[in-house]
């Protein structure tokens, strides 16, 4: 991306009036702001889901090993939580996380985002903020059906999904969990004032699409990277009980110092602490915190203590039933 970038910046600095009019271009979206769902009750809910992954079975542009996922008690159950995968990936990111949520006594969604988990593997260079945003509301809808207490965890793009949930008027997220948020690309790819030419140039698709070394879409970025701009500022008090975020200081995909700064605000306005994991760099893991190696069951635990206010995995896990 940073060949990228040099060529944006190199362009625009030719062009003095285009620059100004890219920065004063707004960047939010009317599309993006989504009325809260009418309530569902558990059944309802919970045949919503099973249709979502049976047309996902049907269909063969959907990978079989990407479909949705329902990981349920059989009823209504105390707490619920909506996993928001990342983008270029797909529910079975969270295979591991879905499960210790499940064996902790959680029903548990985890809805697949538009143009992803198919068998084209570009397919997610076409994905739109108002797509991402429809997604993620009609995720919350079948997950806040689910349990009496109910919050969202997201990895990369899902957590700026995530964020974006937490703060819609009448959604009721008690619990955020915000793993390598990408609130904004790191510093070293693209720095801070080449983000909003990129958001309006690429988001726009007003320039031709490029795709990093990461197989990132500049075009599809962008549209995770619009949604984060339009969260409100200041953010909104909600009832929110915890919010926490985990980073690894191995990430070069996302700007760490954005990862910590917006959610806690988001806290900060909620009169909640905000708790930040930083994974050790021991471990080796860059951008993607769920991909933990031969430690990943003692931090699946730590991340549901981090989402449940906790500060240290408990060892009370249930059995699954």
């Amino acid at each position: 991306m940073p060949e990228i970038i040099a060529l944006l910046v190199g362009g625009l600095a030719l062009v003095g009036v285009a620059v100004a009019g890219l920065y004063l271009w707004p960047v939010g979206r009317r599309g993006l702001r989504v009325a809260p769902a009418r309530p569902l009750d558990f059944d309802t809910a919970t045949r919503a889901a099973a249709a979502i992954i049976a047309a996902e079975a049907a269909d063969p542009d959907v990978r079989p090993e990407s479909h949705s996922r329902l990981l349920s008690h059989g009823s209504r159950t105390g707490r619920a939580v909506l996993l928001l995968h990342g983008y270029t990936l797909a529910p079975e990111q969270y295979e591991g996380l879905a499960e210790e949520f499940f064996d902790s006594g959680y029903n548990v969604w985890v809805p697949r985002a538009p143009q992803h988990g198919t068998v084209d593997r570009r397919a997610h260079h076409r994905v739109e903020a108002g797509e991402l945003t429809a997604y993620a509301a009609q995720g919350w809808a079948v997950a806040a059906a689910l349990g009496d207490e109910v919050g969202v965890v997201g990895i990369s793009g899902g957590a700026v999904l995530a964020a974006w949930l937490a703060q819609v008027p009448g959604n009721v997220v008690r619990h955020l969990l915000l793993l390598s948020p990408f609130f904004g690309p790191n510093p070293r790819q693209a720095p801070a004032y080449a983000v909003k030419p990129l958001i309006v140039l690429y988001g726009r698709r007003v320039l031709r699409d490029r795709v990093t070394s990461r197989g990132y879409s500049l075009a599809a970025v962008t549209q995770y990277l619009t949604i984060a701009r339009t969260l409100p500022n200041p953010p909104r008090r909600t009832d929110l009980r915890t919010a926490a975020v985990a980073i690894s200081p191995l990430d070069g995909v996302v700007d760490l110092r954005a990862a910590v700064d917006v959610p806690r605000r988001i806290a900060d306005a909620n009169a909640v602490p905000l708790r930040v994991c930083t994974l050790p760099a021991a471990l080796g893991v860059e951008h993607n915190t769920l991909n933990l190696g031969a430690d990943g069951d003692e931090w699946r635990r730590r991340y549901v203590a981090l989402y449940e206010g906790e500060p240290t995995p408990t060892n009370n896990t249930p059995t699954r039933q």
